[in-house]
């Protein structure tokens, strides 16, 4: 009976001898060889040498693990670092980026994820060794450690990596699958603005010097009057405006991608490029904007040196704005958590890198600007290695943080508000859902209107609604 065949991408036994002697008859060469089989089924012998026989076998086992590498063609086995997955599985997420399937933010946020969370915790693990109770842990342990929506995207990249491991042969099934899915509390109903918080909210705007600086005033008549979402606005040229019929074009948004930057890119759908009709408040506003002289390929939107500006600051700008100075007990609370992170030795940073936070969260909580519940405390008194249960001083100061104070009434408002507000008055003036999905560049209503329903119709009278709807405001 012949021997059985070594299995493809593997080696037999490594054998070593003295290759070369000194006039002394000291060895001062070893070489180290083992039979290997390629992936074309055939058996070839490899070899290497150093001056120890340790050394030379050593480089051997290197070479060998590299060419097994290059033989499996992609291939993963169970043996292999989840590290070694994790990389894959951002390859071929870049991949679909590059084809228009996939945002650059999503790499940004998986990125961020993978970094704080998912290496630590699983990267040295073999592929074998990722099973269903183990990454539940995981994913518990960042659910505590990070919140909810941290852990919530944990799980989705895990996932997806196993996925993909299943795909090349390393498991057999994913086993993430039986994983405790994390549910997200109950989300509020849909909020829109209402009239009088419009008003309340230019007032606030207008007469906000950081906000009058950042363009705040406009950009968020601009976004009531058109619905597009804050990266759509900030990515409209003057070329793309019509001020004699009162429409522009949307065509493109602004992410920042790491590594590129800032860029003006294509909408993920083909729903995305549309063409709005604009009340007459809104064409009001630009053509006094207009009247101050702008060239034809600047954005309506632009920044100090006529360039674009990133959502991210724009965000941000629109969060301080929001969110005034509250209580003295709020003040206080934030002040203790600050004296917290110092006595940790740590960053703002720091301690938003590792929650995955917006940059600016932790300015605002610890300046006393946002209502904070017991268990967001819990999440940084942790990080801090503070036992929230055990200290009597903290836990009072968030009882009386969490009452309610007169400047949260703006504070809820998020860049997103204004799309439903202005998805919401086209509802009450009679707008069908196609409609407004067309005029928000939205993908999908319902199956049976993707298929059966015109699309991209244009809509004067959107326009029309959105002046009725607004008609008793000053937004002029």
């Amino acid at each position: 009976m012949s021997r059985p065949h070594l299995p493809i991408g593997t080696w037999g036994n490594v054998r070593s001898r003295a290759e070369r002697k000194d006039a002394e008859g000291k060895v001062v060469s070893w070489r180290a060889s083992a039979y290997f089989r390629d992936h074309d089924g055939h058996t070839r012998e490899v070899t290497a040498s150093a001056k120890t026989k340790g050394a030379a076998e050593h480089r051997l086992l290197t070479k060998l693990r590299d060419r097994a590498k290059i033989t499996q063609y992609g291939e993963l086995s169970p043996t292999d670092k989840i590290n070694d997955l994790i990389d894959l599985w951002i390859e071929k997420l870049e991949e679909r980026i590059e084809d228009g399937r996939r945002s650059p933010t999503t790499l940004t946020t998986y990125r961020t994820a993978i970094k704080n969370h998912v290496r630590p915790a699983l990267g040295e693990l073999l592929i074998g060794e990722a099973t269903t109770p183990r990454i539940d842990r995981v994913i518990g342990t960042i659910k505590r450690s990070a919140g909810r929506s941290t852990a919530k995207t944990c799980r989705a990249v895990v996932s997806g990596m196993m996925q993909l491991a299943v795909r090349y042969g390393a498991l057999t099934v994913n086993p993430v699958r039986e994983v405790e899915a994390i549910e997200a509390r109950p989300k509020d109903p849909p909020r829109a603005l209402t009239n009088e918080e419009i008003a309340g909210l230019r007032q606030l705007l207008t007469t906000d010097e950081a906000a009058v600086r950042a363009d705040l005033p406009d950009l968020v008549l601009f976004m009531l009057g058109t619905g597009v979402r804050i990266g759509e606005s900030l990515a409209v040229l003057w070329s793309q405006v019509n001020l004699e019929s009162g429409a522009v074009e949307i065509t493109h948004t602004m992410v920042r991608v790491p590594g590129q930057g800032l860029i003006r890119k294509a909408p993920k759908s083909k729903a995305g490029v549309r063409a709005l009709p604009l009340p007459d408040w809104a064409v009001t506003m630009l053509r006094r904007r207009h009247a101050a002289g702008v060239l034809p390929d600047e954005p309506i939107f632009a920044d100090s040196l006529g360039g674009f500006r990133d959502p991210s600051n724009v965000r941000r700008a629109l969060r301080r704005a929001l969110s005034p100075v509250a209580s003295t007990a709020r003040r206080d609370l934030g002040n203790t958590l600050r004296s917290a992170r110092l006595q940790a030795g740590l960053s703002r940073k720091q301690v938003v890198t590792k929650l995955g936070w917006p940059k600016t969260r932790l300015e605002l909580i610890e300046n006393g600007r946002i209502k904070l519940d017991r268990e967001l405390v819990a999440i940084l008194a942790k990080t801090y290695r503070i036992n929230l249960d055990a200290s009597p001083t903290l836990s009072a100061q968030v009882d009386q943080a969490a009452q309610p104070s007169p400047s949260d009434a703006l504070t809820w408002i998020r860049s997103h508000t204004f799309r439903k507000t202005t998805a919401t008055a086209l509802d009450r003036r009679g707008q069908s859902a196609r409609q407004i999905a067309d005029h928000l560049g939205q993908a999908q209503v319902s199956i049976t209107q993707d298929v059966y329903m015109g699309r991209r119709i244009h809509n004067p009278s959107a326009a029309t609604a959105l002046d009725q709807e607004f008609a008793d405001l000053d937004l002029w």
